[in-house]
């Protein structure tokens, strides 16, 4: 097995490309200061002041970084909410929530994510799957769930004789995330990003109007559900979400996420049990 290029000595790396494909394979994919540091140079001058006993120079710039003040946050905060709010609240179709979205700049992924993902499938569709954020396949293609964990709901959909892109409306399915850019790393969003996107995915909900909706994994079922539960509490139950625009609240069925059920096979028993719910709840509304 070759030496990854990050643990190689700096003079020996000849390809940089190879270096940022690792970096990519790795989900190395964000920069965490605005220039990079040569720990090399710094090892050296520490070296250098342990030989001659001096101390560590003093850092004069660390003012200019410290971080604002936590009020200051939070004013910021408030102020991209309700910019997503106005924009949200000021489409009157799929199609203009598409751009008041692309035009967003409240949210930091979006400079970190090569593609904005905004759905799937077919908005007519009776039931709305709602998962957590994009991933590594989603960010590259701007389609969601279309790597390992897309490939394995679309087997649950057939499973139930429903299928995305279905001719048929009431045997389609609409797909869509809270947030719309991949969290560098496949981290867990924040609080703030999830609080800055809520307003589109909610005036998603009211623009596509669909019958049902299943939340797929912990974050989408917190979020819209309002609930600090976790998702093996919340699956398996129907829940309602309350949604601007439309006279009575969605009906709501928590589940696992795919790519938790890929990690955790044995709990596609209870995944099956939920499938079968959201069948026969489809049944009664179609």
């Amino acid at each position: 097995m070759s030496t990854p290029p990050l643990m190689q000595p700096q003079s020996q790396i000849a390809d940089p490309a190879a270096l940022l494909r690792w970096y990519v394979e790795s989900g190395i994919d964000e920069a965490i200061e605005d220039q990079p540091i040569d720990r090399y140079r710094l090892a050296a001058e520490a070296r250098e002041r342990a030989m001659t006993g001096k101390s560590s120079p003093a850092r004069p710039a660390a003012a200019a970084t410290r971080p604002p003040p936590a009020a200051a946050l939070g004013a910021g905060l408030d102020d991209g909410m309700a910019t997503a709010r106005r924009l949200a609240e000021g489409a009157d179709s799929l199609e203009a929530l598409r751009a008041a979205l692309a035009g967003f700049e409240g949210c930091a992924l979006k400079q970190t994510a090569m593609n904005m993902v905004f759905a799937d499938g077919n908005p007519a569709a009776p039931v709305m799957f709602i998962g957590e954020a994009p991933g590594r396949d989603e960010d590259r293609q701007g389609l969601p769930f279309v790597g390992r964990s897309g490939k394995l709901l679309d087997r649950m959909l057939s499973a139930i004789g429903h299928d995305r892109h279905a001719e048929d409306a009431t045997k389609a399915a609409y797909i869509a995330n809270i947030l719309p850019w991949r969290p560098p790393g496949d981290r867990t969003p924040t609080a703030g990003e999830v609080a800055a996107c809520l307003p589109f995915i909610e005036r998603h909900i009211a623009l596509a109007r669909p019958k049902l909706i299943v939340l797929l994994g912990g974050t989408a079922a917190k979020t819209l559900l309002g609930r600090s539960e976790g998702i093996m509490r919340l699956r398996g139950r129907w829940h309602e979400i309350p949604v601007a625009g439309l006279d009575s609240p969605v009906p709501a069925l928590p589940t696992f996420h795919p790519a938790y059920l890929l990690r955790s096979p044995h709990e596609k028993r209870a995944a099956w049990r939920d499938l079968l719910e959201l069948k026969s709840k489809l049944g009664k509304s179609i």
